[in-house]
């Protein structure tokens, strides 16, 4: 039924119109949840058996679904207090993918729309706004890093490890706790390096330092750490000192490109760091570390890829750069492979860890969501949220394979073979 604009509404109008609006939007969904409206009003989706309760508590939430049907959207009308999820988070989540694929003919939507027009006279919407793709770029650089990691120590320390190490770990099992995980990961990394005592190791965006000191402490390598983010720089700082490896960890606060290339490493690794880099600037950045190493040096660069090549204005891109990310940029691995082939590295390993990113995920997940009065304290419900949802939605990309991550080991060629065993049998020993 069309609506005729000069007919003035009662609540129950409203009411019936919100009804309208939401059953047409949700008519093709597959799973099933319950709609409660900002005038206490509820409305069904699909089966008995709600899997969550999505609360809209503004009816521009409703104007925003017809004009855009946008998730990233949507996800902001979450972080704002618009909208509120009760019950399975991760099913809420499946809402982004039925939104993407959904069409509105002209027509209807011009009528959906002067019905949020009346609802908008009870209850007043939110403003449109309109953010330019990359507006938030910032060089990839200090600030970059800042926006992301200098939030605040005491925020990650809620839900990371006890030796804060913010990427993949590497679970035995499913059932393994995340403090162990992440020292496997430690070891796994330091023995595919082949690390020898008094070797030179260079951690490129090395975090709170953990890896640095691990290197140093159980292999007794020279470990040097830099980072771009200061609370990483001193919180790295301080655990030199506590753990009484001055002399032997050295942590810097520098950028990759502002290192000495007169000085060469033996073993180099990169952490969940050359996602910043952005994708222009992967050669460049591949070169830097093929120089930094000496002949015949090994390099392990540990990261995250998407399934399609390029970063392009999708959902993801859009929502990380905006809202965690900004200059983020993920690519294929077989696009990275080749990157590090034309800066002169040779690969030798190759190991996918996506199902233990995404047990790595729910782990943070669920401390975060245990810690929940806590992290607002320190951040503010809004970056709770961001963060809820975020680190929500890239695990259910892990699971779905959607996102990737691989450990990519090479080294620097010199005309001879790499001082590597025949076999990785010497990786799993004890």
């Amino acid at each position: 039924m069309d609506i005729n604009p000069n007919l003035q509404f009662d609540h129950s109008d409203r009411h019936i119109a919100a009804q309208q609006i939401l059953s047409y939007l949700f008519s093709d969904y597959l799973g099933s949840f319950v709609i409660h409206l900002w005038n206490d009003s509820k409305l069904r989706i699909g089966s008995d058996l709600s899997e969550f309760t999505l609360k809209i508590k503004d009816a521009g939430v409703l104007r925003d679904l017809i004009l855009f049907r946008d998730p990233v959207r949507l996800a902001e009308a979450y972080f704002d207090g618009a909208i509120e999820v009760d019950g399975d988070f991760n099913a809420a989540l499946g809402l982004r993918h039925y939104l993407e694929d959904l069409k509105l003919p002209l027509g209807k939507k011009l009528t959906l729309l002067m019905k949020v027009l009346f609802l908008n006279r009870y209850k007043a919407g939110r403003p449109i706004e309109f953010v330019r793709d990359g507006e938030a770029a910032r060089d990839n650089g200090r600030e970059t890093i800042a926006f992301h990691y200098d939030i605040s120590n005491d925020f990650y320390r809620l839900w990371l490890d006890e030796r804060m190490i913010y990427s993949c770990a590497y679970f035995e099992h499913p059932q393994q706790n995340l403090e162990q995980a992440q020292c496997n990961k430690l070891d796994h990394i330091c023995r595919k390096l082949r690390l020898q005592p008094g070797e030179s190791f260079l951690d490129i965006g090395c975090g709170w330092g953990a890896l640095a000191c691990w290197a140093a402490k159980h292999y007794g390598v020279h470990a040097h750490g830099i980072t771009l983010s200061q609370s990483q720089y001193e919180h790295a700082c301080e655990e030199v000192n506590r753990q009484h490896l001055q002399g032997r960890v050295f942590i810097e606060l520098r950028d990759y490109r502002e290192l000495d290339q007169a000085v060469s490493y033996d073993k180099i690794s990169s952490i969940g760091m050359f996602e910043h880099v952005g994708i222009k600037n992967l050669p460049g950045y591949f070169s830097i570390v093929n120089r930094l190493l000496k002949p015949n040096g090994l390099f392990l660069n540990h990261g995250i890829t998407t399934d399609e090549s390029g970063w392009g204005n999708c959902v993801s891109s859009r929502f990380i750069n905006r809202h965690v990310f900004p200059d983020g940029e993920l690519e294929t691995v077989s696009t990275i492979q080749s990157l590090m082939e034309d800066a002169d590295f040779e690969i030798y390993d190759v190991e996918g860890l996506r199902p233990h990113y995404a047990l790595t995920l729910r782990h943070w997940v669920h401390r975060l969501e245990k810690n929940h009065a806590k992290a607002i304290s320190l951040v503010g419900e809004r970056n709770y949220r961001i963060w809820r949802l975020y680190m929500t939605g890239c695990a259910l990309q892990f699971e779905q394979g959607q996102t990737g991550i691989y450990q990519i080991l090479a080294v620097r060629k010199n005309n001879s073979f790499p001082p590597l065993p025949l076999t990785r049998r010497d990786l799993y020993e004890p």
